[in-house]
């Protein structure tokens, strides 16, 4: 008889034992999980951080040559060379920034919101897009509220996504030298004359 209940009581241990293990390798496996979660939600804010730090000077330090096509402006009231003072607030350092202007162009001037090719947040009101960097747009004045496609390469993402027209203006779009934030760019694109005041 002593045999059988020592039997039994080894299996009871056994049970009891695997059981124990069994509930350890749970909770161990529950932290885990949690940390992951949380290690992945503090990346996703780190990368939102790095998105929004990054927005103002994903522009290109060149700038490059005006779109082909594109007309220049006959007598623009700031002609190349001109020193100017910037009202714009495209970017962080922009607005009151000293500049040059480097190109002067007669066309229709677009803000446009798209979502970016390389994934990400959408882009609201992005001024500016001219006419002529737009994917077969037809002919300008576009309609607030039309789809079009971006072949503009501004900042990374942009071109070939599709964009909504936010606005437009036909005012004289100026390409610009300037010092931002402590970046130096040329052939900035794009300003609007009523973004530009005259150098002091």
């Amino acid at each position: 008889m002593k045999t059988p209940i020592k039997l039994a009581l080894f299996g009871a241990g056994l049970v009891v034992a695997f059981g124990a293990v069994l509930g350890l390798a749970r909770v161990v496996g529950s932290d885990n999980v949690a940390g992951s979660g949380t290690n992945i939600s503090d990346m996703h804010e780190h990368h939102g951080e790095h998105d929004d730090g990054a927005t103002g000077h994903d522009h290109a330090a060149d700038g490059g040559a005006p779109p082909p096509g594109i007309r220049t402006a006959i007598d623009p009231r700031y002609p190349v060379g001109t020193t100017v003072l910037l009202t714009a607030d495209h970017m962080p350092g922009m607005n009151g920034a000293q500049a040059t202007i480097s190109g002067a162009f007669d066309t229709t001037t677009y803000s446009v919101s798209y979502t970016p090719t390389t994934g990400g947040e959408p882009v609201v009101d992005h001024r500016w897009v001219v006419h002529e960097e737009l994917d077969n747009p037809g002919p300008a004045p576009l309609a607030d509220g039309t789809e079009v496609g971006l072949q503009a390469e501004h900042m990374g993402g942009m071109n070939g996504a599709r964009a909504t027209i936010d606005s437009s203006t036909d005012e004289t779009v100026y390409m610009v030298d300037l010092e931002a934030d402590g970046m130096e760019m040329t052939n900035h694109k794009w300003v609007v004359e009523s973004e530009i005041t005259p150098a002091r």
